[in-house]
């Protein structure tokens, strides 16, 4: 079966990439606004299916495994989007220092008959951070696109002491659960899968 990856994202193709996945890219365009009163896991969940419902819906549906992701950070049970601008991300970093969040990121996987998918939690902490190192990493840049203002795989490591849970989870997608929901998907057997 062909594998698509129903996502634009750099980071998820390098992950899939660094995992050993052969795949095809087909960027998606869905609303990906948090309903009112939606549950951060449900966000993520949903946005997922809707991804991957999108991807299939562009490509021939016949042998291929259609893979959506959506990741997101969680504070106090509040969604931290991408930061709208360099203030927006500063009051982030400022929400997110010497405390613990939690990422979540939902994954869906989808045939021309069925749909499978699972969220993954992942606790991170971060260290106090002080005016000026939210300043310097701000001015990076390089959290301007990333959901909580900030990428654990880059410069933001030295403010993050420890984590619980998947690593590659906090970069966008988790691999381990993810490649276990793949092989299930393409044997037949999804329905046995509960999920995490």
């Amino acid at each position: 079966m062909r594998l698509i990856l129903a996502s634009a994202s750099p980071r998820r193709a390098e992950l899939l990439r660094a995992a050993g996945f052969d795949f095809e890219i087909v960027a998606t365009d869905i609303d990906e606004r948090l309903r009112p009163d939606e549950p951060p896991a449900a966000f993520v969940r949903r946005l997922a299916a809707e991804k991957s419902a999108a991807g299939l819906a562009q490509v021939r549906p016949e042998d291929v495994v259609v893979l959506g992701a959506d990741t997101a950070v969680v504070v106090d049970g509040e969604v931290l989007g991408k930061p709208r601008d360099d203030h927006d991300a500063a009051a982030m970093l400022a929400r997110l220092s010497g405390r613990r969040h939690e990422v979540l990121t939902g994954v869906s996987l989808r045939t021309s008959t069925a749909e499978a998918g699972f969220v993954e939690a992942t606790t991170v902490e971060f260290s106090h951070l002080s005016d000026a190192e939210i300043a310097w990493y701000v001015a990076s840049g390089e959290g301007r696109d990333k959901a909580g203002a900030y990428a654990i795989q880059g410069l933001a490591a030295r403010f993050i002491p420890r984590i619980e849970g998947s690593y590659s989870n906090v970069v966008g997608l988790p691999l381990a659960a993810t490649a276990e929901l793949v092989v299930k998907i393409a044997s037949g057997s999804q329905s046995g899968y509960s999920g995490r």
